[in-house]
């Protein structure tokens, strides 16, 4: 490990921890506006290991958002993109990408066992239960990320358990699910502010398909204060 790249970190943390975190291998679970900002800072804070989880290419309508998103990276894969990006913030680092659509069905191709943490940043119910499900079994520390799209304000982003959450349709759903399986507590990064009810426009959009508007303001907010929370409760620990 080039100790220069860190060493600005070093001086607030220690050079031990610094140590520590390239030790650690974190497994980040979508790689859209929320997940691909995490990934970054992940990276950036001197985590040694990555794992990055998504079947999806970049597409035009990501660049607003979208770590991974410019036009030169219009339909390449989005893991491939972001290990090409961490590479060269460090070369040392070990990216393993999974370019699947992590879903209930095909979960057993991914053991968690091997993650000292896990990020979900996925936007499917069934698989972010799923997975929440799977991580609290092997007792693996796991983060979600909920609701950030129709949101504008990024100082309304906090950290906070799921159980507690307001102004979250999405919590509110996985709140159901994870308490039909005994689970009743989870950390999570969400927003206060309430949804904004996005306008149509009907000559761009087929109106039976809706999707949440979105600004780039909310996804990398909550993206960084994933990895934070994660590189917090890492050296913590050491």
């Amino acid at each position: 490990m080039n100790e220069e790249l860190f060493q600005r970190t070093a001086f607030l943390i220690g050079q031990d921890r610094i140590q520590g975190l390239h030790q650690k291998h974190v497994c980040v679970f979508g790689v859209g506006g929320v997940g691909g900002h995490a990934i970054d800072v992940l990276a950036r804070s001197g985590i040694g290991e990555i794992s990055i989880v998504d079947h999806d290419h970049v597409t035009l309508n990501n660049i607003n958002r979208q770590y991974v998103a410019t036009t030169n990276t219009i339909n390449h894969l989005k893991v491939e993109v972001m290990k090409e990006h961490l590479l060269a913030i460090n070369p040392d680092i070990k990216v393993h990408t999974y370019p699947m659509l992590y879903l209930p069905e095909n979960a057993d191709e991914l053991p968690l066992d091997h993650f000292d943490y896990i990020i979900d940043a996925i936007d499917t119910i069934s698989a972010k239960v799923e997975l929440i499900i799977r991580a609290k079994e092997k007792k693996i520390p796991i983060i979600s990320a909920m609701g950030c799209g129709n949101r504008m304000d990024p100082s309304k982003v906090q950290i906070s358990d799921l159980f507690q959450v307001t102004h979250d349709p999405l919590a509110k759903i996985i709140r159901h699910e994870l308490r039909k399986r005994k689970i009743i507590s989870l950390p999570v990064v969400h927003s206060v502010e309430p949804p904004i009810k996005p306008t149509y426009f009907k000559e761009i959009f087929n109106l039976n398909k809706k999707p949440p508007g979105s600004s780039p303001f909310v996804p990398a907010v909550a993206g960084i204060t994933l990895a934070y929370f994660v590189v917090s409760e890492l050296i913590n620990k050491m």
